[in-house]
């Protein structure tokens, strides 16, 4: 079956960087759009950044020029290099096929001094 497995999450501090990876199995994953999502207490699951199976990208308008989606086909995982982080950007990220009901089981982001 289909598991996507997130890491790289933890605190740190504002102004800071981390790097999420999400390592996929069980599935062709060079043809998948993929994207990283977030949720803040109290808030709806947003979208951050999706990449395309073509590599093309997007990003929500919160984090465009600080984060960056990234994927390697040969090791099956999409990445999420977060620079320049705020605490709003706290949340628990989550990793997610596109066009599918696969999610991770999320990694917590806190950014805090």
């Amino acid at each position: 079956q289909v598991q996507l497995v997130e890491s790289g999450g933890g605190l740190v501090q504002p102004g800071g960087s981390l790097r999420l990876s999400c390592a996929a199995s069980g599935m062709i994953f060079r043809l998948f759009a993929m994207g990283w999502y977030r949720q803040a207490p109290g808030k709806q699951r947003e979208s951050v950044a999706i990449i395309g199976s073509n590599g093309n990208t997007n990003y929500g308008d919160s984090v465009k020029g600080r984060f960056t989606i990234y994927r390697d086909n040969a090791k099956n995982t999409v990445s999420l290099q977060m620079n320049s982080l705020k605490p709003e950007d706290t949340a628990v990220y989550y990793c997610h096929t596109i066009g599918s009901n696969f999610w991770g089981q999320g990694t917590q982001v806190t950014v805090s001094s």
